[in-house]
């Protein structure tokens, strides 16, 4: 039977006896039915702060948007975000606390901004040498490893380490990875610990229990958010501001496919690509589409021809983040193959699947 790292309390909650705890989670903090501060509290251990990520504590910000700090209105404990300017826990911020709880559900794609936090906290406890536990949980994509690695060039908070776009890592493994590729410096002492999952491999599927961010709403939408995410760099819209994001992709110019969508402001989306305007899209819920194997080009292929090879001609900056590169744009706009795309990235994938091996607590 699988369990979550944080549903093995067994196996950590000893740690935080007598000591005062802060937790960086988000809604995908569980235990069981229950989320983890009030699991903490309700067994008289001595929560004094949350860190928050990207979308917030309680996971309800648009993917951008400014996070403020304040108080959880649930157990009135402070709450930092760490989004925005202040990414990187000061010191300041954690003055009292004695050990640190990490415990947020990844997807497994390198532009999923939970990683990055991971890092931040990582290097801020490593400064003040405050141990970190990661309460470790499944990654649903984590059956494959796939793209282009990240050149040092275009590192961002969407994509701050040499990894592929599909790094097939659980969030567990990717923070002994930080601390043994040396990505961040920590002092000699520093101590993290990762409470595994127990019962999972990297090869079973998972469902999620909960929305890991507004827009991941289905496990169509997180099998298809590593390969979708790059068209967020054109001027095509992922479904954001309708009932079903990344599990379709349109744009006003796309001939008539029998599919259309208005995107609209609302949860998930307050200012959505084509805002109150008619795409004509293509619906992958229809298509049969179940589980990812690869970073799927074809997607960009498929929008550049329905866009008559000008998917590029509205190319944002994040397009070259989101990649990790300047080429694969140049790329398919080129005409290059899928296959020889894929060699021209093959040697450094290589590498880091080798690298990977290093740091892998689960079977593949």
């Amino acid at each position: 039977m699988l369990r979550v790292g944080a549903e093995v309390t067994e196996a950590y909650f000893h740690m935080l006896e007598g000591k005062r705890i802060g937790v960086v989670g988000n809604q995908s903090s569980l235990i069981g039915q229950t989320h983890l501060v009030d699991s903490l509290l309700g067994s008289g251990l001595n929560v004094i702060k949350v860190f928050s990520p990207e979308h917030g504590f309680r996971g309800d910000a648009d993917a951008g948007e400014l996070v403020g700090s304040g108080k959880d209105v649930r157990t009135g404990l402070p709450i930092v975000s760490l989004y925005g300017k202040n990414k990187k826990p000061k010191q300041s911020q954690l003055d009292g606390v004695d050990i640190i709880l990490f415990d947020i559900q990844d997807v497994g794609a390198r532009f999923y901004t939970y990683i990055s936090t991971l890092h931040y906290v990582l290097e801020a406890c490593g400064e003040a040498d405050i141990p970190v536990v990661i309460l470790d949980r499944p990654n649903p994509n984590g059956h494959y490893v796939d793209g282009p690695v990240l050149e040092k060039e275009f590192k961002s908070f969407v994509g701050m380490h040499p990894v592929p776009i599909v790094h097939g890592m659980t969030i567990g493994e990717y923070g002994k990875m930080i601390l043994g590729e040396k990505w961040v410096s920590t002092g000699e002492e520093f101590s993290l610990t990762v409470i595994k999952c127990e019962g999972y491999t990297h090869n079973m599927a998972y469902s999620l229990p909960v929305q890991p961010s507004p827009n991941l709403r289905s496990d169509l939408s997180i099998q298809l958010y590593p390969s979708l995410c790059l068209l967020e760099g054109t001027a095509v819209s992922c479904g954001r501001g309708t009932d079903g994001p990344f599990e379709r992709f349109g744009h006003p110019d796309f001939p008539e496919t029998g599919f259309s969508f208005t995107p609209k402001a609302g949860y998930g989306s307050m200012t959505p690509k084509f805002l109150n305007q008619k795409c004509n899209w293509i619906n992958l819920k229809e298509t049969g589409f179940e589980r990812a194997t690869e970073f799927d080009l074809r997607f960009l292929f498929q929008a550049d021809s329905l866009l008559n090879g000008n998917l590029f001609k509205d190319k944002k900056p994040i397009f070259n983040l989101l990649a990790g590169n300047d080429q694969l744009w140049r790329q398919v706009n080129d005409g290059m193959t899928e296959k020889e795309i894929r060699e021209s990235w093959e040697p450094e994938l290589r590498a880091y699947k080798e690298m990977r091996k290093n740091y892998l607590l689960y079977e593949d």
